[in-house]
């Protein structure tokens, strides 16, 4: 067993480890680089609205660290989608109108999250599974069913406060979008990422008066299922229920 978490730690360790001839990438064979961000109909568009004048419970980034912890009890007041619009802003909104410069650091810029929401309690929205696209600032609906707080507990391994969430946030990875550039390196960089995007999460809900928990105790296999990736090309990562709470 000792051998064997020496040789899992390896994924940790800088890239001095890789043998020079595995580091040859798709972007070094001239393979066309994977599209950003996954096709979607532009006809089934739901604008989210300006944030910029959202007034913020706080925007002190000291208190809001000093602050940040995960919360598990959540009320039953609905999220503005103007709160909505912000979170979504933080954690994987574009910057100056070009899609690989986001509001979170990524390596190399590749970017290679899709943004899933469970919609539960959110003001002017039915409820429901959406996709984020961040170039145009919008949501895609999904689907819904009468049985997605149900199937939603399950994803998160029975923790049933997940499902009492007015917004559950459901992060997938598309390897493709790493491997093009970095090849093996890929996996470990997607690590890094998707903790910084998570992180971002945590101060913006507490900057609204919200709180969240993320989730890494999840079961692949029916997540990947609740929101139809193929489990190879795509799949969860990370998740996080998001709603107000009582003090």
């Amino acid at each position: 067993m000792e051998n064997k978490y020496e040789e899992l730690r390896e994924f940790l360790k800088s890239s001095e480890w890789v043998k020079r001839d595995e580091l040859k990438t798709p972007k070094d064979k001239d393979i066309k680089r994977p599209l950003p961000v996954k096709e979607y109909d532009e006809t089934n568009l739901i604008s989210l609205p300006n944030h910029k004048n959202l007034s913020l419970s706080n925007d002190s980034i000291k208190d809001l660290v000093k602050n940040r912890k995960s919360r598990r009890k959540y009320n039953n007041e609905s999220l503005t989608l103007k709160e909505l619009s912000f979170l979504l802003w933080t954690t994987q909104g574009v910057r100056d109108d070009h899609i690989r410069l986001r509001t979170v650091p990524s390596g190399g810029a590749v970017h290679p999250f899709e943004t899933y929401l469970y919609l539960n309690r959110v003001e002017g929205i039915k409820p429901g599974l959406y996709r984020y696209i961040p170039g145009e600032h919008a949501l895609v609906f999904i689907k819904i069913s009468k049985d997605s707080k149900r199937e939603i507990i399950k994803a998160a391994n029975k923790q049933k406060f997940v499902g009492e969430a007015a917004v559950v946030f459901m992060w997938t990875v598309i390897p493709k979008r790493g491997e093009w550039k970095y090849g093996i390196l890929a996996h470990k960089l997607a690590a890094i990422d998707v903790g910084h995007l998570c992180q971002n999460l945590y101060l913006a809900t507490e900057a609204i008066n919200a709180g969240m928990c993320a989730v890494d105790a999840y079961d692949q296999k029916t997540a990947d299922s609740f929101l139809e990736v193929d489990g190879k090309e795509e799949f969860v990562i990370y998740m996080a229920p998001v709603g107000k709470y009582d003090e």
